[in-house]
């Protein structure tokens, strides 16, 4: 099932996170990677400051337990699929897709 973060604004840059603590047990997040669809649909991997699909992933970091990624711009009435994935510390990879919507706020 797909996470939902809350909406944004096209002129707003915020951050999102993912909390892995119960998923990882006694592990802890090795690495993160972070995709999003295109406008054709295709999952493509996402590196800091590239726009896709008029989405912008500014950033992105991480504890040992939650990864964290700083989103700007978006094309307003557009929901996008992002995934975090990521390798824990044993080597189990996991994976969640999140919903965000981008509305004009009034």
């Amino acid at each position: 099932m797909a996470l939902k973060w809350p909406d944004k604004d096209p002129d707003e840059q915020l951050d999102y996170s993912v909390d892995w603590s119960n998923a990882l047990g006694l592990n802890t997040i090795s690495s993160v990677t972070w995709k999003v669809r295109d406008a054709d649909g295709n999952l493509e991997t996402w590196t800091d400051a590239e726009i896709v699909n008029g989405l912008q992933r500014v950033s992105a970091t991480n504890t040992t337990t939650v990864a964290t990624i700083v989103l700007g711009s978006g094309t307003a009435f557009t929901t996008y699929k992002i995934t975090c994935a990521i390798t824990a510390s044993d080597q189990t990879q996991l994976e969640q897709e999140i919903r965000l919507r981008v509305i004009e706020s009034r």
